[in-house]
């Protein structure tokens, strides 16, 4: 099997389940930016060096391709979508319990924190900073057309994740957290 079709040289692409849109169109932009989350998270987890860490991004990484097939998928009255895979919708309480568990095993936060600390940790900040710019290109294309909530609502607490799991990956490093002070 070819991995080029030459069908999108013209600037358009095809979406899950028919039809076809340009390139820049929102929906594309949507998610093409969990596309890009997903490679991020998955060269994060190459620098990461606690494992249970590691685990949860791999996993996370397949949830993201859940979510890209439902941001891929436009809506069409009349037609069922074609067999997409379901939401991790469960996810979000786990992630929260991650949270939890990543917060209890750090220092408390008395001040805003630099995006620095271990390779594993920078990585992990890296991929936080995409989600956030994930999850708003995703609230762009729910002001224009459906897009389930528990999209946005995994998205948000995503990232908050991978803003811990950066802190206890520092902690586990031997790295401490960089307090941003001004003035600097």
């Amino acid at each position: 099997m070819k991995i080029y079709t030459r069908r999108g040289d013209d600037g358009q692409t095809g979406f899950f389940g028919g039809g076809r849109t340009r390139k820049d169109d929102v929906r594309v932009e949507a998610y093409g930016t969990v596309d890009e989350l997903n490679a991020v998270i998955g060269a994060a987890a190459g620098h990461v060096t606690e494992d249970r860490i590691r685990r949860r991004l791999n996993r996370l990484q397949s949830d993201l391709f859940a979510i890209g097939a439902h941001l891929a998928t436009p809506p069409r009255e009349g037609r069922p979508a074609p067999g997409l895979p379901e939401l991790p919708t469960e996810r979000v309480a786990e992630l929260e319990a991650w949270i939890d568990e990543a917060t209890s095993a750090t220092p408390p936060l008395r001040k805003f924190i630099l995006p620095a600390g271990s390779a594993g940790a920078r990585h992990l900040h890296v991929a936080r900073a995409v989600c956030r710019r994930a999850e708003r290109r995703v609230v762009t294309l729910a002001a224009i057309s459906h897009v389930d909530n528990e999209v946005v609502r995994y998205l948000n607490r995503l990232s908050d994740y991978l803003f811990a799991a950066a802190r206890l990956e520092n902690v586990a490093a031997g790295d401490e957290d960089v307090e941003w002070r001004t003035g600097r």
